[in-house]
């Protein structure tokens, strides 16, 4: 056996998509970070053991960007036939090989050392190399969804249904329980040109008639079958390999029913088992108390917070805890308003001073929480919490410290990095504001708005032709240490070959006629910057012939009187656009 000591600034817990960007947000941001993951790969319900879609707010032009969409972009680059290997490689690569970022994959928290109420260290074991670690860190953040940290520090928690009083929620149950919603064994279908014969094996739950499956959709280009749900009524933790036992048996039954009894059998004939999930997706466990519950009143409200630093769109999508065995569809979808922002107080514990709280087990009641559980929405808490604690390492104080005394920072923070905050504008440097943009085709005046993305009936873009440039002057020379733009990605993109269907990160059927992915037509991929140099004369001082990014960044390292950015070619379209365009 071996021991080893780590020392880093923030250690995160989970390694799931809110434990990642967190911990990617932290590192980028100056802060020593440590990722923490139980198993071997990253992503948690998004990755390739269990294979849930990303999903977020409904709408048009709401899709979360910063660094969620970074990484569904280059997904969109890299993997053009939506292969699970190449998508979990795009995780891993992100944090593997972001500078100030220690991976420890297989990695499992067994107990916490507490100063006061302060953790002082957390106590791992790495399975693949046998050694028992110490981390050492001034701020944690508990992305691990069932909330690992909170028994183990202290924290305030609490499991189940709150009553419907308690917080005035008018879907909530009369009476508080602890019941949850439960978790999912996903399958996935590829499709053959020939007919593909299945034998279930002899453990698998036999339904031979539409009404053993309760009447639930089986069609496989309609469902990712979600709804193959049991563990709420159970301990949805403790009780976790019992309700996979189940699930497995449930899913084999599933497809066995599929390929040789259901009424649509001869449609899948030539179909066949491509991957079978043996670890449960799971949906609720335990929830941080935090300096604010967010509830169902705040999110039909629209969530409008003075310290928003995420948000959420998604229905209050209430599974049945019984799942499979309710007699009805399973689940209840209470429409919200998209987007409603979720509170920065709602991302730290309100008892444990370094303790942040993101994904799932952040602080919400169930009714609240059963709309910001998906995965599009815990990414922002993940983003926004590593951005928090980053600061808070920079400047020595509390993550509730960070709330009260930098919260307008937090904010541009974020949005420099291309987040959006509802009722929040992005502000721009000194510099940015002081220089006069001139284009030879368009109007460049709503790139200073605020609004990274259409919005309120308008564009908040410049639109232009590839071919077209614009210039930045300054009245004298400027130095220009960075160059900063945002393209338009199609936030509103579908999957090509799937209809109307929005485009998540990955598919969950695989049919003959798929059709490849690549980088959105929208984007610019090619485009040059030149300076004007004391005599003069244009310089070229930067070329992108590659682009398939929506916030770019480069370093210039220029003195200069004026910028000049041809936009030379996209990835599909004639008529482009960028939303945000400054220079620090």
């Amino acid at each position: 056996m071996k021991d080893d000591t780590i020392h880093v600034h923030v250690c995160v817990v989970g390694g799931g998509m809110a434990g990642l960007l967190a911990a990617i947000s932290a590192a980028r941001h100056g802060a020593s970070v440590a990722l923490i993951q139980d198993r071997p790969v990253l992503g948690g319900n998004a990755s390739s053991e269990i294979r849930m879609h990303i999903c977020g707010a409904h709408g048009e032009n709401v899709r979360e960007t910063g660094i969620l969409e970074e990484i569904l972009l280059e997904n969109l680059y890299r993997n053009p036939t939506v292969n699970y290997s190449i998508w979990d490689s795009v995780l891993y690569g992100k944090a593997q090989y972001q500078e100030n970022l220690q991976l420890f994959l297989n990695t499992t928290v067994l107990d916490a050392t507490m100063d006061g109420d302060y953790i002082k260290d957390i106590k791992a074991w790495q399975l693949t190399t046998e050694t028992r670690l110490t981390i050492e860190a001034e701020y944690f953040i508990d992305a691990s969804g069932d909330g690992i940290l909170a028994p183990l520090s202290g924290a305030e928690f609490r499991r189940g249904r709150e009553a419907r009083s308690e917080y005035n929620e008018s879907l909530a149950p009369e009476v508080a329980d602890s019941k949850t919603m439960g978790l999912t064994c996903l399958f996935q279908a590829r499709e053959y040109p020939r007919e593909q014969k299945f034998i279930p094996p002899s453990w698998a739950y036999v339904f031979k008639t539409p009404e053993d499956i309760q009447h639930r959709n089986c069609h496989i280009k309609q469902t990712n079958f979600w709804w193959m749900e049991l563990g709420g009524t159970c301990d949805s933790i403790h009780d976790t390999e019992k309700i996979r036992e189940e699930l497995v048996r449930i899913a084999f039954g599933v497809w066995n029913y599929i390929k040789n009894y259901s009424p649509q059998k001869e449609e899948f004939r030539n179909w066949a088992l491509d991957w079978m999930g043996f670890l449960p997706g799971k949906r609720e466990s335990r929830r941080y108390i935090g300096d604010h519950v967010l509830t169902q009143n705040d999110i039909l409200n629209r969530g409008q917070f003075d310290d928003t630093v995420a948000y959420g769109g998604w229905t209050m999508d209430d599974h049945f805890p019984e799942g499979f065995r309710h007699p009805k569809t399973g689940t209840t979808f209470h429409a919200t308003p998209s987007p409603y922002g979720i509170p920065y107080r709602s991302l730290y514990s309100r008892n444990i001073m370094n303790l942040f709280c993101v994904g799932r087990c952040h602080s919400a009641t169930h009714m609240a929480m059963s709309s910001t559980r998906v995965m599009a929405t815990t990414s922002l808490m993940g983003q926004a919490a590593g951005t928090a604690a980053a600061l808070a390492h920079a400047k020595g104080i509390s993550p509730r410290e960070v709330g009260q005394r930098h919260i307008r920072e937090l904010q541009q923070t974020l949005m420099d990095d291309d987040c959006f905050l509802p009722g929040h504008l992005h502000r721009f440097n000194e510099l940015t504001m002081r220089a006069r943009f001139t284009t030879d085709h368009g109007d460049p005046s709503q790139l200073l708005n605020g609004y990274n993305r259409p919005w309120n009936g308008q564009t908040n873009a410049w639109e232009f032709p590839c071919g077209a440039h614009i210039t930045l002057n300054w009245d004298h020379e400027v130095e220009i240490e960075q160059l900063r733009i945002v393209f338009d990605s199609d936030l509103n993109r579908k999957d090509p070959g799937r209809g109307n269907r929005r485009m998540h990160n990955m598919r969950h059927y695989y049919s003959l006629d798929d059709q490849p992915w690549a980088p959105p037509s929208t984007l610019v991929k090619a485009f040059r910057v030149e300076a004007l140099d004391a005599s003069g004369q244009w310089q070229t001082v930067l070329e992108e012939k590659n682009n398939y990014q929506r916030l770019y960044r480069a370093r210039l390292a220029q003195k200069t009187k004026a910028l000049r950015i041809h936009m030379d070619e996209s990835w599909g379209d004639e008529l482009t656009r960028i939303f945000e365009l400054s220079v620090q």
